[in-house]
């Protein structure tokens, strides 16, 4: 039998392996993890298999892995909030805040709306709706950044995109904390009350919203006597495992807890954003292993059962994306570019989109969506991160925002520089 640390480890092999591999075809590294995960994982070789190999990490070893899911999802929602600082929502202004709101809840209404009539045999059909419709919420910066930064986009399209995708998290955190709460009374068949309905989603965003803060406070001031770089990381690793171990024994949201961490201490320190970065120097072993174990976790045997769930699903979001960017930048009158392009770039989803669905998988109250949530939106993500980096550099290519010298591929523009240099050297030569 294969220890955890066995697995640990072909888990990063496996993910460090299918990065190479991604690299050729031009996609992002998160895609290729979830890949890896799927092929040294349980469920496919229970299907290709069974009763013989159960993959390199097997059925029994994705539960003792959880705590590497609970850390990392907790450290997600840390660098989010670390974005969130009020000097910066006060220099953007309205306009984004409107816009992002706007984008966020007709992409939540309308993926809540087409799910309730997909019932699909599914008796907790109203659950499953609550939940995806929340998750649809969620973007991927990571995927977004990689495009802007890689063919270095500039104009009105690329200065909204960026700050509503880094707030588009955060309002995506709170709906989905909202949601979630509701999922799980209408999963237990409990009765419809104004307790159950209202003030016990209230009290556990509360609850975590002041945990988190004074989470955050504490890790503020204790930078004021630890100030090397190794000591504050020390400091941060230990504010979010703090965050995340509350959160389970006072049954709080670990994702509102640590986003508020790390927004109450990026709000408190001027230098945030350089501590900061010594914690993303850290976790991308932790991210590698996170993608990897919730590919492992695709329950591809339901996938039939949930296959016209995931395509509406995948269309829906898309369709919410597009028509309430759409409409929030119409509202406040931004360009006309904008308006049309905008949506079209907010469509990549991946680690928080992940990381609810992990959050789904692991309460009890709702095993009985859970499987069909987590496959949902896996899948989708598949689909976003194989198709939303080339719609966005698309969408901005219309936009007039990419130079055409800047789609050129690096091995053309490099080729072009060495004959120019040869050219040179034969004219010098000729002289």
């Amino acid at each position: 039998m294969l220890t955890n640390l066995i697995m640990i480890g072909c888990a990063m092999a496996a993910g460090l392996a299918l990065t190479r591999v991604m690299k050729l075809f031009n996609l992002p590294n998160v895609t290729g993890y979830l890949i890896a995960g799927l092929l040294i994982g349980p469920n496919l070789w229970g299907l290709l298999t069974p009763g013989t190999f159960g993959g390199l990490i097997t059925e029994e070893g994705l539960g003792e892995l959880n705590i590497i899911t609970t850390v990392a999802l907790g450290f997600i929602a840390f660098s989010i909030g670390g974005e969130f600082k009020l000097a910066t929502i006060k220099k953007l202004g309205g306009k984004i805040i409107v816009i992002t709101l706007v984008q966020a809840l007709t992409t939540v209404v309308l993926v809540m709306a087409v799910m309730m009539f997909v019932r699909n045999d599914c008796e907790y059909y109203v659950s499953r709706a609550l939940l995806l419709g929340a998750i649809a919420a969620a973007t991927a910066p990571a995927a977004t950044l990689m495009v802007v930064r890689q063919f270095k986009a500039k104009g009105p399209v690329t200065e909204t995109l960026l700050p509503v995708v880094a707030f588009d998290d955060a309002v995506g955190l709170i709906i989905f904390s909202v949601c979630f709460s509701l999922a799980e009374v209408f999963a237990a068949g409990a009765g419809l009350t104004v307790q159950k309905v209202l003030l016990e989603p209230l009290r556990e965003i509360g609850l975590s919203l002041v945990v988190g803060s004074a989470l955050g406070a504490l890790l503020g001031f204790m930078c004021r006597f630890f100030k090397s770089r190794d000591s504050r990381l020390m400091l941060m690793v230990c504010a979010v495992i703090l965050g995340a171990g509350l959160s389970q024994i006072l049954d709080l949201s670990s994702l509102l807890v640590c986003m508020m961490i790390g927004a109450v201490f990026a709000n408190m320190r001027a230098d945030s954003i350089h501590i900061l970065s010594h914690c993303e120097k850290w976790t991308p072993p932790l991210f590698m292993l996170f993608f990897v174990i919730s590919g492992a976790d695709l329950k591809l045997s339901i996938l039939p059962k949930v296959g016209l769930a995931g395509i509406i699903y995948v269309v829906a979001r898309a369709a919410g994306k597009y028509l309430g960017a759409f409409s929030g930048a119409a509202m406040v009158k931004s360009e006309r570019t904008v308006r049309d392009y905008l949506g079209l770039t907010l469509l990549p989803q991946a680690g928080v989109a992940i990381g609810m669905a992990q959050m789904v998988a692991a309460s009890s109250e709702l095993s009985v969506v859970a499987d069909q949530v987590v496959t949902v939106v896996l899948f989708a993500t598949l689909v976003y991160e194989l198709t939303g980096p080339i719609i966005t550099k698309a969408a901005l290519s219309a936009a007039g925002e990419i130079d055409r010298d800047m789609s050129v591929s690096r091995e053309r523009r490099a080729l072009r520089r060495r004959a120019a240099r040869i050219r040179r050297a034969d004219k010098k030569n000729a002289r």
